[in-house]
Formats: structure tokens, sequence, C-alpha cells
């Protein structure tokens, strides 16, 4: 499911896009889960005013969706470093349309070391 808040994150970081490639660091979209286990929130997560207050803001903003695909496994962000740097942030969603800071995204990436 394309949800408002999902569609308002990629288009977020979508924006910072020249800002990385001027550090020279790439931005990734990845849409399939690889890892242990994914993290899903069940029907019950959408009685959370939180989720409902995101829904909001997006669609207020103009962002809409569709209702195909998963609805129910949440997103995450990461800026990975170069070499042995490791995870410089990490943003895992904690409801529907807990979006990461842009500006802590665009800092992090600064922090990318270049490899020699």
């Amino acid at each position: 499911m394309e949800a408002p808040m999902c569609l308002q994150e990629a288009s977020e970081l979508s924006s910072l896009k020249p800002q990385l490639e001027e550090l020279g660091v790439p931005l990734y979209a990845v849409q399939t889960f690889y890892g242990p286990q994914q993290r899903k929130m069940g029907g019950l997560g959408f009685i959370r005013l939180g989720v409902w207050q995101n829904f909001m803001r997006a669609w207020k903003a103009g962002y809409q969706g569709n209702m195909n695909g998963e609805g129910f496994i949440l997103g995450g962000v990461f800026v990975i470093g170069a070499g042995k740097q490791g995870i410089l942030l990490e943003h895992r969603e904690k409801e529907f349309g807990n979006i990461v800071d842009a500006a802590a995204v665009l800092d992090a990436a600064k922090k990318i070391q270049k490899e020699q």
C-alpha cells in the first residue's frame, strides 16, 4: 500500500538528492525487505492518534496513496558510512508515518568519510 505518509517521506528524501550528490553520497530506495524479521504494525495501529495525525499531515501536504500492496510493514531510513564507519543514522518507524528528519539525514551524510 502506498500510504500518503510513505510518499511524503520518499519525496522529502528525494529532495535531498542534489545535496547528497554534491557530497558524493548515493541515495537508494530499497523496496524489498532483506532482514531477519519484518517489523509490522497490525490493524490496531490505525487507532493510534499519532498515525491519524501523520496521515492528516501528509494528506494536507497533497500526498495521496493507493490501496495496493502490503500496508502493515514499518519502514526505516539508514545512512551507512564508508568502510568500517558503520551506521551513522538509523530511523525505524515506530508507527505509520513516523518519518525521518531530513536535516538529520543530511547531517549524517556529511559525516561519511571518503574511502582511501
